[in-house]
């Protein structure tokens, strides 16, 4: 069963570490936040204020005054008053938002691209095991849940604590203790229950997004793997695997919609009950002529207002909850470590020969299972060595240890006497060019294909390039030229062409040291003896190391190595192994019998 590969885990508190990510982006403009929050102070001093020219108007048209001009004037001016303020809360908020909308949209800018370089910084066996469709949902959810953070903690929820106290001790000093414990008790009891209700369903958000990370995962994994499903008429198998995590989705959101009926409606139980006993009160002294029907409103005013910071206070709640559920994993991606790393004070790599020692080099993926024995051999500068052998002898796996994918178990690697692991890992790789088995290309046009190899080249260099790489020919005949898209992964060329494209990329990026991992393994003869042709021209005067399955295209090589279950059984060139009538000389037989 194919799942996410990023288990969620239990949120019983606030995450502070991820305000800790974020305060430093936020302090990236201290002046415009400053700004920012001299409007927040301003608008929520505006709100407190409001009622009280309610509870004017009220009054002044509730009291008998004779003077009809002061009757038809005073109200007026109140309820102008009273429209200007409500256009400055207005106002000084859209400032705020305006203001530190700039500061969140940096802020997201930067964490994100902080997040897509880690992921880059992050070693093969990550990518190997991870699974794209539920990382990119995590990466997609952790940033929705990072902007929410940043816009409703700094300026929401802060101001709904200081607007609540305002108005308790307004409520206190001006009506008596009895408006004040009735206001401050409701409001303890909603966020008590808010607490306490949120707690249980987080378990049901975090099911839910579990259930979605899983169906978006199948889903991009089945449509990755498109031909493979209809090679094996397996449509049906696929959409009935992902109905399957679909129905689990599903009934995650039924329970999570349910826990979410109980939460609002414990908290409009609470808000009713605290309105409708404040409300009564107030009735009660109004009725006794202790109050006036501008202190009723008054009160209405402020009981309403406060609710609704309050309300949205409980919704803040949840949302942070709910998304500390969902940026957990988005953290956990910061939190992993590269197992390659550039030691301390790494060099940049120099080279003049490009002569490659593999020194007693030992690896495993696994404990278990060794899959370097022990290997010395040396390429010196200019030379074409090969290796070859059966599946699984640990050819390719050289490769990923010279790119330093991985690290050596034991021995070293040495590229004109500097040890790989001494040297950055950014200035080997710049030194080393690969044309792989399987190339895979970007959704883009040729021409931008072959420019990855040198993203600051000129277009007359990229042409230089795809001739070289015996490409003119290819891109004659295509509608679009140069500027024809590949498709996902290429998948719009044949093998020999994608191969091509890869020799033309490398000639771009120039490089002293020449990879190629069993480059013509899947073509046909006319397609391999083009690539070859193209090979041996880039070839020249380089250090080559290929790694390669059929026999025939290193016949040439200057030294060739013969691994089994990861050790070396013979070397020398292909005369001297013909004459061992050793086991190269039997997979020369085979390959010769059988082609």
């Amino acid at each position: 069963m194919r799942s996410s590969s990023y288990p969620e885990h239990e949120v019983t508190s606030i995450n502070w570490q991820a305000f800790k990510l974020i305060l430093p982006y936020l302090f990236e403009f201290k002046n415009r936040i400053a700004f920012a929050m001299l409007c927040l102070i301003l608008t929520k001093v505006a709100s407190v204020y409001l009622p009280f020219i309610l509870k004017d108007i009220v009054d002044t048209l509730d009291a008998n005054v004779p003077d009809n001009l002061q009757v038809a004037i005073v109200p007026l001016g109140l309820v102008a008053a009273y429209g200007m303020t409500r256009l400055a809360i207005v106002v000084f908020a859209e400032i705020r938002d305006t203001l530190f909308g700039r500061v969140t949209e940096r802020a997201i800018r930067r964490i994100g691209l902080k997040v897509f370089r880690h992921l880059h910084a992050l070693d093969l066996d990550f990518h190997l095991n991870r699974q794209t469709g539920g990382l990119s949902r995590d990466i997609e959810r952790g940033t929705s849940g990072i902007s929410f953070l940043m816009r409703f903690m700094v300026f929401n929820i802060v101001p709904t604590l200081l607007e609540i106290i305002m108005v308790v001790t307004i409520l206190f000093v001006n009506y008596g203790i009895w408006f004040a414990l009735i206001t401050l008790g409701s409001i303890v009891f909603y966020i008590i229950y808010s607490v306490y209700a949120t707690e249980l369903r987080t378990r049901y958000v975090r099911a839910a997004a579990t259930a979605d990370s899983s169906s978006n995962t199948r889903a991009i994994d089945s449509l990755l793997n498109y031909e493979t499903v209809k090679y094996f008429t397996n449509e049906e198998f696929e959409a009935k695997a992902y109905d399957k995590q679909l129905a689990t989705w599903e009934q995650a959101k039924i329970k999570n919609r349910l826990s979410l009926f109980a939460l609002n409606g414990g908290q409009a139980f609470i808000i009713a009950v605290a309105m409708t006993s404040m409300l009564a009160l107030a009735a009660v002294k109004v009725s006794e002529e202790e109050m006036t029907l501008g202190d009723f409103v008054l009160i209405n005013a402020f009981m309403m207002q406060i609710f609704m910071p309050l309300n949205f206070l409980g919704f803040v709640y949840r949302e942070i909850k709910g998304s500390l559920a969902n940026i957990e994993n988005f953290f956990g991606l910061l939190a992993k470590s590269p197992k390659v790393q550039d030691a301390p004070n790494a060099k940049t790599l120099v080279i003049e020969q490009g002569t490659i020692n593999f020194e007693n080099i030992e690896f495993s993926y696994h404990e278990k299972r060794k899959i370097i024995k022990n290997i010395s051999f040396q390429v010196n500068g200019g030379e074409k060595v090969a290796v070859v052998g059966t599946s699984g002898s640990g050819k390719s796996t050289l490769v990923k240890l010279l790119f330093r994918f991985y690290d050596v178990s034991r021995g070293s690697i040495l590229i004109d006497g500097q040890n790989v692991s001494d040297v950055s890992q950014h200035s080997l790789r710049q030194h080393i060019g690969i044309v792989p088995q399987d190339t895979v290309l970007f959704n883009d046009s040729l021409f931008a294909n072959v420019q990855y190899g040198d993203p600051q080249a000129s277009h007359a260099q990229v042409m230089a390039a795809i001739k070289m790489a015996h490409l003119t020919k290819f891109v004659a005949s295509l509608p679009d030229g140069v500027e024809t898209k590949v498709g996902e992964r290429g998948l719009k060329l044949s093998g020999g062409e994608k191969q091509r494209v890869a020799i033309a990329r490398t000639i771009l990026k120039n490089p002293t040291i020449l990879v190629f991992d069993e480059a013509t393994s899947s073509l046909d003869s006319q397609s391999e003896q083009a690539i070859l042709t193209a090979i041996n021209e880039v070839a020249k005067n380089r250090t080559s190391l290929v790694i390669a399955h059929r026999l025939s295209t290193i016949i040439d090589s200057d030294n060739i190595i013969v691994m089994d279950e990861g050790t070396i059984v013979e070397q020398g060139n292909h005369q001297q192994l013909l004459a061992l009538n050793g086991k190269y000389s039997k997979m020369w037989q085979l390959q010769q019998s059988t082609d």
